[in-house]
């Protein structure tokens, strides 16, 4: 598989979303709003700290964007659990685009540490992924530690995030 591609633009992930890239019932991204990345800059199958794979990927932060005005009314952040919610969405786009099938769900995190947030003024965040396990079995689950930067300045450490695909129950 050394044809498959190792970068994707935002055209790619709307894709993804509406599920012409990994095929029917398999993994898929969510579509805007709840998309949270717009591009993935970096993947590898055999990379990253641990050789076992890894994702590198980044969200342009638009002053406008939905969450902004209620979260919270008069001091607006983006949601931790969204700039998570990102670590899951690309660890479960690495499995589909490993060529596992099934459709995706998150599974859990081991530990979560917020050290920073993410503000209208902030411009761009970036997500590092490094694979710890893949296995590739009647369940497919990706386990994984991921790091999201806000504008260069590391704001989350997450260890132990797991995403797994199942196939359709027929």
């Amino acid at each position: 598989m050394a044809d498959r591609k190792t970068h994707f633009d935002k055209e790619d992930l709307l894709a993804c979303g509406r599920g012409e890239m990994f095929g029917p019932g398999n993994a898929q991204l969510p579509l805007p709003p709840m998309l949270m990345a717009d591009r993935i800059t970096e993947i590898s199958e055999d990379g990253g700290e641990f050789g076992k794979g890894h994702i590198v990927a980044e969200f342009d932060i638009d002053p406008d964007l939905w969450f902004f005005p209620c979260h919270f009314p008069g001091n607006p952040v983006m949601p931790g659990c969204l700039g998570l919610d990102g670590l899951w969405q690309l660890t479960g786009f690495g499995l589909g685009w490993r060529g596992m099938k099934g459709q995706g769900f998150a599974i859990g995190a081991g530990e979560v540490k917020f050290s920073g947030m993410v503000r209208p003024t902030t411009k761009m965040i970036t997500y590092k992924i490094d694979y710890t396990r893949i296995i590739d079995r009647k369940l497919k689950l990706g386990v994984a530690n991921g790091k999201v930067f806000a504008d260069g300045e590391e704001i989350y450490n997450v260890t132990g995030l797991k995403v797994g695909l199942a196939e359709a129950e027929s």
